[in-house]
């Protein structure tokens, strides 16, 4: 590669740390010859961050779709299409991927997609050219196992939604055999092979502590991480999984206790360091919980994506978050972009410990106020949702959709005894919007012009809660049950919950869709545990509350089918992989195409 395109915008410039703008003086930016690049190492370290700038699925998964990452919708598709919620704005249709969600994934694809090689072959260009560079051995060690920290990440991003896919870690030159050009597709256990591996050796290359200025970089414990998640993913693949396309996807049922022994050895590497611990500084459990997502740099962070308050679209790195799911007022009067199902937030318990699912019989007899509906709630579920009396900005939101008028009638609309028949807040979705996140402060009213990407909230990719629940995980698997009951009962007490007594594989799924709940994690866990065709086929609900104009209490009603009678989730059998694609397999045959599509 003779020249190299750069394309220096404010936006890639920002994103995990700033460049020396003066030395990228130096030479014409929009061509960079190889040499310059190379022997300058402010360029070195803006090509290292182009990478990260090209890998969108760092920020929730998103596939970026032309876009900057999550500075759009996008950032929420992974988890408008799992069990947890959908989108609210499909009269605009800002985002087609929760389509998906109703059978409507084929074989040309569209949901999730990021087939990431152009970044692959970024990553493979600067690992081959950091050896020769002027910089000091201990740079081009820490910056070598970064990058292939970045690859692997990368192949995480595809092999979990792809299965096996071709395993490129050299330059391909269009000089090069037919057989380089066009690779096969290596085996599913091949790729997690591969990044188990790599973060062996990144974990020894990586710093144990990231400086002040370098956070957003990742240290010896992320690559740890990233070792954690993806042998437990591969673990239950092999659990849970069956073999097809002689193991382009599976991964053979015997390996599964190798996988889960290699999660636990990272997860417990993790947790005897002592270098990260459980956010637990708020007396208030239900502030504690919120603050882990809003207090930067807390003990509880491994590894994010940092974000300031500046626009994206005009140089900064902020992101989307509190002006597409914040209650009202919102600058295009609409917000609460994600509207979470009733069945997620009845999963989270009552602190004793018992079910918090509703009697939906009785609920939608006689009257409540809003304070016996969700009484005696697991913190967290104050801490992830928002719903009728939430407090927000010195304020209460009001949900209510109808007055229940003495004769026992329902007004929808105009006011009665000057009371207005709806509440400020949207009604026609689920009733329940998404708090975590969220921050108070910000200004959801200077939205307009493309000026919403301004939330400064740290996207969290690896967080210490997430270690124990797959330190748990795995120890289950395993037969260490008192492990298991340990590292879940340490998440629990944070959370202001009863401790449990016993333990089962349910109990820790059921733990991590409570505690990860929006974190993109859940569309991922309920693939590897091959429970998507019960779990993601389901007709979800929602609540409504109308205001008894006399009493100013509520009568319940439970919104079925909340969808649409025309839109029936259904996950098929096929889709726990993505398929690859006509234009993909078209374009290199032997790329086969995923079983069912």
């Amino acid at each position: 590669m003779k020249k190299l395109l750069f394309i220096f915008s404010t936006l890639s410039a920002g994103i995990f740390f700033s460049c020396n703008r003066e030395a990228l003086n130096k030479t014409p930016l929009n061509i960079i010859s190889d040499a310059n690049v190379w022997n300058d190492p402010a360029l070195i370290n803006a090509y290292l961050t182009q990478i990260y700038s090209d890998m969108p699925v760092l920020g929730n998964d998103c596939s970026g779709n032309g876009w900057s990452g999550d500075a759009v919708w996008y950032a929420f598709d992974v988890n408008d299409v799992s069990d947890e919620c959908f989108p609210q704005w499909r009269d605009w249709k800002p985002s087609t991927a929760y389509l998906y969600k109703y059978g409507n994934l084929n074989i040309s694809g569209g949901l999730l997609d990021w087939w990431g090689y152009g970044t692959v072959r970024e990553i493979n260009q600067f690992i081959e050219h950091i050896p020769t560079t002027p910089l000091t051995a201990a740079q081009k060690s820490s910056m070598l196992a970064e990058a292939r920290f970045l690859r692997a990440f990368a192949y995480f991003s595809m092999v979990k939604r792809y299965g096996g896919i071709p395993l490129i870690t050299k330059v391909q030159n269009l000089t090069d055999p037919d057989s380089t050009l066009y690779p096969a597709r290596a085996t599913e256990q091949r790729i997690y092979d591969f990044i188990i591996s790599e973060m062996d050796t990144c974990a020894a290359g990586l710093p144990d502590v990231v400086s002040a200025d370098q956070l957003g970089h990742p240290s010896k414990y992320a690559a740890l991480a990233l070792q954690s998640r993806a042998a437990l993913y591969a673990g239950s693949i092999a659990q849970f999984g069956t073999v097809q396309l002689n193991g382009v996807v599976g991964i053979p049922a015997n390996l599964a206790n190798a996988y889960y022994q290699k999660s636990y050895t990272a997860s417990q590497a993790i947790i005897n360091s002592g270098k990260y611990a459980l956010y637990a500084l708020d007396a208030d459990k239900i502030t504690n919980f919120r603050n882990i997502f809003l207090v930067k740099n807390n003990s509880e962070v491994i590894f994010c994506k940092k974000h300031d308050a500046n626009n994206e679209f005009t140089g900064g790195n902020g992101w989307c978050v509190d002006f597409f799911n914040c209650p009202r007022p919102q600058a295009w009067s609409r917000g609460l972009y994600d509207q979470a199902y009733l069945e997620l937030a009845e999963s989270f318990e009552h602190i004793d410990g018992t079910p918090g699912t509703l009697d939906r019989t009785a609920i939608q007899q006689g009257l409540y106020s809003i304070d016996s509906i969700w009484a005696n709630k697991d913190p967290r579920f104050y801490a992830t949702f928002y719903t009728q009396g939430t407090a927000w900005k010195g304020s209460t939101l009001d949900f209510h959709a109808g007055l229940r008028l003495p004769d026992g009638s329902i007004q929808t609309s105009g006011t009665y005894n000057g009371i207005s028949a709806t509440g400020d807040q949207d009604f026609q979705g689920t009733g329940i919007g998404v708090l975590k996140y969220l921050d108070e402060s910000h200004d959801n009213m200077a939205g307009a012009n493309s000026g919403w990407p301004t939330s400064a909230q740290d996207w969290l990719i690896f967080r210490y809660a997430e270690i124990l629940l797959n330190d748990a995980e795995a120890a289950f698997e395993l037969g260490n049950t008192a492990e298991a009951l340990n590292a879940v009962n340490q998440v629990r007490s944070r959370a202001g919950i009863v401790p449990l007594t016993s333990i089962t594989r349910d109990t820790i799924h059921h733990e991590r869709k409570v505690e990860l709940a929006f974190e993109g994690q859940r569309y991922w866990d309920v693939r590897r545990w091959r429970t998507a065709t019960s779990d993601l086929s389901v007709r979800w609900s929602g609540i409504r509350y109308i205001l008894d104009a006399a009493s100013g209490k509520y009568q319940i009603q439970i919104i079925d089918d909340v969808d649409g009678s025309s839109n029936i989730p259904q996950f098929r059998q096929e889709n726990y992989y993505l398929p690859i694609t006509i234009a993909r397999t078209a374009n290199n045959p032997k790329l086969v195409e995923n079983p069912g599509y």
